[in-house]
């Protein structure tokens, strides 16, 4: 049986400073492998040009050192919202984030699935994210970004939080192949789904699979949890510093679905800690290639 493919494993880095003066710095520091971005304020409409300068020189670095780039949109994007100035403030950022994506050479763009305000809304959440969201998605070229939808960590009205609620959702977007789907670890157990129990995220992985489609899965994001399973609140944690433990990140990596697929922690602390998360994960990666 020929070697397992390697997943590189990376970071969400912060960029204040400046993407290559900061972010791809900080990269290197830690020793990742890849890495995510915001080219926006994260938790607001605000958005920003980039510096050319900065733009040409992360790309360089991370061409240079086959770093893969992506970008996480804005959190209050939602295409759920039965909101107009909502959906079309929703479909503007993540326009941005995906021509900023582009010009930084990013392979995708991580936007939350997003959520229905009122009880029983499901399908008009969903008839906005027809009419908001693919639009989107029919705009892009074949080397522009993918958008990845990212399951969520549950709680009122969350629009994709579980496997089971997928289908639905890519039925709403025609399908279209220049999506995909991104997994959080995090939002997993949140949502329900105890990853403590062993195997739990092999079976997670399989049916995200089975009802997303082979090819579906195209990033990870590795984070422990504060919170037990079921809590719907969306902490994050150092890895094996929370209440998911280690086990489940290591099952990340035996997989067939995740194979060369990134996976990047989104973890709090400090260039230490989060040092050690990536040495974690390449312990178990290295594990599953023996």
């Amino acid at each position: 049986m020929p070697p397992r493919k390697l997943s590189p494993v990376g970071a969400h880095v912060f960029v204040a400073g400046g993407l290559a003066r900061t972010g791809l710095a900080y990269a290197r520091t830690i020793g990742a492998e890849a890495l995510q971005v915001f080219v926006a304020n994260p938790r607001g409409w605000a958005q920003s040009t980039g510096d050319p300068a900065q733009d040409e020189a992360f790309v360089d670095g991370c061409a240079g050192s086959s770093l893969p780039v992506y970008v996480h949109a804005p959190y209050l994007v939602n295409f759920g919202s039965p909101t107009p100035a909502t959906l079309e403030r929703s479909a503007d950022a993540l326009r941005h984030s995906i021509r900023r994506g582009r010009a930084i050479c990013a392979r995708g763009v991580v936007v939350h699935a997003g959520s229905q305000v009122e009880d029983g809304a499901r399908a008009q959440a969903l008839s906005s994210v027809r009419q908001w969201l693919r639009p989107v998605v029919e705009e892009l070229a074949d080397d522009d970004p993918d958008v990845l939808i990212e399951l969520t960590a549950g709680g009122k009205g969350s629009l994709v939080s579980t496997p089971a609620s997928i289908p639905d959702y890519l039925e709403a977007l025609d399908g279209h192949p220049k999506v995909g789907i991104c997994v959080d670890t995090c939002h997993a157990m949140a949502a329900g789904h105890d990853l403590t129990v062993p195997g739990s995220t092999r079976s997670l992985l399989s049916a995200v699979v089975k009802q997303a489609g082979k090819g579906r899965l195209r990033l990870v994001h590795a984070n422990d949890s504060k919170d037990p399973v079921g809590s719907g609140r969306d902490r994050h944690e150092s890895l094996g510093a929370g209440t998911i433990g280690t086990e489940a990140f290591r099952e990340l990596f035996i997989h067939p679905a995740t194979r060369g697929v990134p996976v990047l922690i989104e973890t709090p602390g400090t260039s230490e800690t989060h040092t050690a998360d990536l040495a974690l994960l390449r312990s178990h990666r290295a594990d599953a290639q023996r």
